[in-house]
Formats: C-alpha cells, sequence, structure tokens
C-alpha cells in the first residue's frame, strides 16, 4: 500500500500547486481572466481608460471603445464604479475556434476590465457542421441575427445595426453584470453557473438603457490606441 504523502493527486507542500497535471484551480466557465498586460491606473486619472488595437485584416470592432463608454455613463453610476479600462482588444492567437470568447471581464492587480474582441469582416460567426440546438444560437437570433447553411458550415449573420445592439445589449453589458456581480457579493457563495445567470439577466434588464447611446452606423474615427 502506497504512502499517502506518495499520492499523485495530493494537494502539494506549497500552497496553491495542484499534482496530476492541473497547475491551477479550475473555474466552472473561465469567466475571470488570471493575466492581462494592462497598468493599474495612477492616482487621478479619469476612468474608465478605454484602449483600442487594431483587429487585423480579417476582424473589425462593430461598436467603438467611445461608444462603449458612453454606454457604461447610461447605466446606474454605481453600476460601473470601479471599472478601470474598456478594452477592444485584438485576439490573441490563441483564442481561436468555436469555443473563443467574445467578450471577458477580467481583474486583478488593481485592474477591472471589460473586453470585447473583433468580429469577422465577412459578418459571420461560425458555429460548427451540426446545425446547433436551438438554446445555443437563441442570443444571436434575439437580436436579429439569422442562421444559415454554407457547404456544410453553419453560421450566424447580422446586420451592422444588429450586430453593433448585440455587442451593446448582449455583450458589454453582460460582463458590466459580472463586474456588479462580482463586487456586490462574496464570490464563494456562488459557483460558475449563478454567476451567468446573474449577468444575463443584468444584460436583460439594463440593455435598453445602454442602447440609448448606440445610433447609426459604426465609425472608424477617434480610436484609441493598443498598448
Amino acid at each position: 500500500m502506497k504512502n499517502r504523502s506518495a499520492t499523485p493527486w495530493k494537494k502539494s507542500r506549497t500552497y496553491g500547486d495542484i499534482y496530476g497535471g492541473r497547475v491551477r484551480r479550475r473555474m466552472t466557465d473561465n469567466i475571470f481572466a488570471r493575466a492581462h498586460s494592462l497598468k493599474r491606473p495612477s492616482p487621478g486619472e479619469a476612468l474608465p481608460l478605454l484602449v483600442q488595437d487594431n483587429p487585423s485584416r480579417e476582424f473589425f470592432f462593430p461598436v467603438s471603445a467611445q461608444e462603449c463608454a458612453a454606454a457604461l455613463r447610461a447605466l446606474p453610476a454605481n453600476h460601473g464604479t470601479g471599472i478601470t479600462h474598456i478594452w477592444l482588444r485584438r485576439r490573441p492567437t490563441r483564442m481561436t475556434g468555436l469555443d473563443a470568447p467574445l467578450a471577458e471581464f477580467t481583474c486583478g492587480s488593481g485592474v477591472r476590465a471589460i473586453l470585447l474582441y473583433p468580429w469577422r469582416v465577412d459578418g459571420r460567426l461560425y458555429v460548427g457542421r451540426k446545425k446547433p440546438k436551438p438554446q445555443h444560437v437563441a442570443p444571436y437570433l434575439r437580436y436579429g441575427a439569422t442562421l444559415c447553411n454554407d457547404q456544410g458550415r453553419w453560421h450566424v449573420d447580422f446586420s451592422q445595426a444588429d450586430l453593433k445592439r448585440f455587442y451593446i445589449e448582449h455583450l458589454f453589458c453582460h460582463e458590466v453584470g459580472h463586474h456588479v456581480d462580482w463586487y456586490s457579493r462574496h464570490w464563494s457563495s456562488a459557483n460558475g453557473r449563478q454567476a451567468e445567470e446573474f449577468a444575463d439577466q443584468y444584460a436583460v434588464q439594463w440593455a435598453q438603457d445602454a442602447s440609448v447611446v448606440v445610433c447609426g452606423p459604426y465609425s472608424v474615427q477617434g480610436l484609441v490606441p493598443g498598448i
């Protein structure tokens, strides 16, 4: 019989390290990124700081960082308190495939940031070779998207106006909901599913307030350079 201290799954004597192939504790849906390259704001800086990367030739941002900031100001004042950055981030190479996020909320080291990722310039979001279940595409169809099949690949298409609404009312407000949830109650009292449900409900409740500032087609003027 092996000594208990030699079993491969035990927690190591170094705090935080876990044997058995995992280097950090798993979060149910990886809502919060564990690393970012943003700097802590200096005292007295007006928040949130706006950052907008060049998304590459294959992608574009349907909204601007300024529009996101205006949407945040349209929400109740205390909901945006503490958000330090709004970052329209170029998609990292490692973030590819059907599971790649369109938005994230990340926090740590004095930073609380909402990140939005770009959309394909062809307007399509591919969802697989099998026809997706209705619940999997419901968030897109709710904002006017159409489900299409092209040579065996399923994708959703938006009009320009509907895509902008989707980004502000669903993606952006959802991440603001994560911020409100994270700092309004102790995280240990909620699991990943509860956090997602809270963020979804927040977006439904406050989307119209945020969307009143979004009108007209997307403009590339006044972009904030990326870091």
